[in-house]
């Protein structure tokens, strides 16, 4: 508590001290006004030259390479992979550091020599079957291939059996006081339309 008062102390005597040259600086600045116009635009475009390089900074995003014949094949296998942080996007289409990786990772590979089928078996090694958006047909994926189908085949055997079910309950026919009451009911509401 004391340091806190003692420091406080301080503070007010070291504002005290300060202000007598504040008051000094404000009237210099109002003399040399072209000076101090000159030193703005300094510092702004000072601030520019150190700010903007690394806000501009493409450090994360995946840069094409230039070569038209590279990157047309590197978007082809970006079409055809699913990014795995994006559900429903492909890497082409996506905008995540992840993607941008996987991008960075193909291109580097095309650049090696690598061909389209040793670069998305690489990819499938690496994230599994779930990172192609064509899973091939094999026993771990008929359930996704055959699901679709087998859910339709389904549905359509629910709507025939309940069709049939409604079809095939007896009418029963009204006996001669329901028909009576019955057509008492219509004739008074077709007295009320007109």
């Amino acid at each position: 508590m004391v340091d806190r008062m003692a420091h406080c102390a301080a503070m007010v005597d070291k504002s005290a001290l300060m202000k007598p040259l504040r008051s000094r600086a404000v009237e210099r600045s109002t003399l040399s006004s072209p000076l101090r116009m000159a030193l703005r635009r300094f510092l702004v475009v000072l601030l520019l030259a150190l700010g903007l390089p690394p806000a501009l900074a493409t450090e994360g995003i995946a840069q094409p390479v230039g070569d038209p014949v590279v990157e047309a094949r590197v978007n082809k296998l970006a079409e055809e992979l699913r990014c795995l942080t994006c559900m429903g996007q492909s890497i082409a289409d996506s905008q995540s550091s992840f993607s941008s990786d996987m991008k960075r990772e193909i291109r580097d590979m095309v650049r090696a020599g690598k061909n389209d089928k040793e670069i998305i078996e690489f990819m499938v090694q690496r994230y599994g079957d779930f990172v192609l958006y064509r899973p091939p047909v094999k026993s771990t994926t008929w359930l996704l291939w055959g699901g679709p189908f087998l859910l339709l085949i389904l549905s359509l055997i629910f709507l025939v059996l309940k069709l049939r079910k409604r079809g095939a309950q007896p009418t029963q026919e009204l006996t001669e006081n329901e028909h009576q009451q019955a057509v008492e009911l219509l004739g008074k509401r077709e007295g009320d339309r007109t």
